[in-house]
């Protein structure tokens, strides 16, 4: 009987470990938001707040504090790790530190986050599509990104592919990541701008807590001409790919 459940426990050890590689970050990610939605919960009851003064009381955190633009930019780079969408983050950059610092402060966080991103796939897409031999369909298409690394990944920073989806790609096909950073750097500059731009165009988050919507109708342009411009690009790039080939 010994002999029997001393074989049988690697078998159980395996599921497990499996278990944590393939929903580890999802973990992770969930037991984060209950920390933090709990410990909002108590200090709202504890100090007797709503919602819209507690949102208050955060920006003035994060736009009156030296170190409000340094947690900004932390919770961006962890971003993928807690499961928080890209373009949420993006765009309250722009409504609490305005057009300009917002812009610095979105550009250093999202390059960051990719890097992030990128290193998760990598580490759970270790072997995945690995080999260079094959005919099938996905390996005909990773053999062609990583031979392309930074044309892809430029391009499917200018047509707005969900952020983290061309991050964990990047990980998943183990793309030279010298190529990916510098594809995702000059792809995202009109995009994060444009989401900026956008958000700012709308006036600040104390602005919008307290119901007065100013709308600036300059930024509000200039994000819609970068996105025009950002897409006209992609296409120039996708009809110069195809011509090359």
């Amino acid at each position: 009987m010994s002999i029997i459940t001393q074989e049988k426990e690697p078998h159980s050890a395996a599921p497990a470990a499996g278990f944590f590689r393939r929903h580890g970050q999802k973990v992770l990610g969930l037991l984060f938001w209950a920390i933090v939605l709990g410990g909002y919960w108590f200090y709202t009851r504890s100090n007797d707040l709503t919602a819209v003064e507690s949102a208050r009381q955060l920006a003035g955190v994060l736009t009156a504090s030296t170190v409000g633009p340094l947690i900004y930019i932390g919770v961006y780079v962890l971003r993928p790790l807690i499961l928080f969408p890209a373009t949420i983050i993006t765009v309250l950059g722009g409504f609490l530190f305005g057009p300009l610092w917002g812009v610095v402060y979105v550009i250093i966080g999202s390059n960051s986050s990719a890097m992030v991103a990128y290193l998760v796939g990598r580490f759970f897409g270790s072997g995945l599509l690995d080999s260079e031999e094959g005919a099938g369909l996905a390996q005909r298409y990773a053999t062609r990104i990583r031979a392309n690394s930074f044309e892809s990944v430029l391009l499917m920073r200018l047509i707005f592919l969900p952020y983290d989806l061309v991050n964990y790609l990047a990980g998943f096909l183990r793309i030279d990541w010298k190529a990916f950073l510098l594809g995702t750097a000059i792809g995202s500059i009109p995009g994060t701008i444009s989401f900026v731009l956008l958000a700012s165009s709308f006036g600040t988050l104390d602005e919008l807590l307290n119901g007065e919507l100013a709308l600036n109708p300059t930024a509000l342009t200039i994000s819609v001409v970068l996105i025009v411009v950002s897409i006209a690009l992609s296409r120039i790039l996708k009809r110069k790919e195809t011509s090359n080939e």
